[in-house]
């Protein structure tokens, strides 16, 4: 399943902001793979608050997501889907700055996670 976590300040997350941010990042994967495939993606919003949140080695107060998204190694590669990593990087950082504001996207980190196929499971099997 493909998978996001998003570390995001607490105090960003008001109730408002959620399903929004969901609904965004699922959709860009749509538009990198097809709207079919969004019905697949997970999405884990993770709250730090302020304090524990830190930049250049202090605090910060700025909004500065650290997005992790996985799914199997392959499917960054598949040919039906040119430069998937390039059109999944724009697309998620374009998402997370339409639904935060455009002030966070110098901040947005995106991790592109490749797992093996054999290293994933579902109901307790390798799938």
């Amino acid at each position: 399943m493909p998978h996001f976590s998003v570390h995001i300040r607490e105090e960003t997350l008001d109730g408002t902001v959620e399903p929004r941010l969901i609904a965004a990042l699922t959709d860009a994967v749509g538009q990198v793979y097809g709207e079919g495939f969004g019905r697949l993606v997970g999405v884990d919003l993770i709250g730090v608050p302020q304090h524990r949140r830190g930049i250049g080695g202090v605090p910060t107060d700025k909004d500065a997501p650290h997005i992790t998204f996985s799914m199997r190694e392959a499917a960054y590669h598949l040919d039906e889907v040119p430069d998937a990593a390039a059109r999944l990087v724009a697309a998620v950082t374009d998402a997370t700055a339409a639904v935060l504001g455009e002030h966070v996207r110098e901040q947005i980190v995106l991790t592109l996670a490749g797992v093996p196929e054999g290293r994933t499971g579902v109901a307790g099997a390798v799938a």
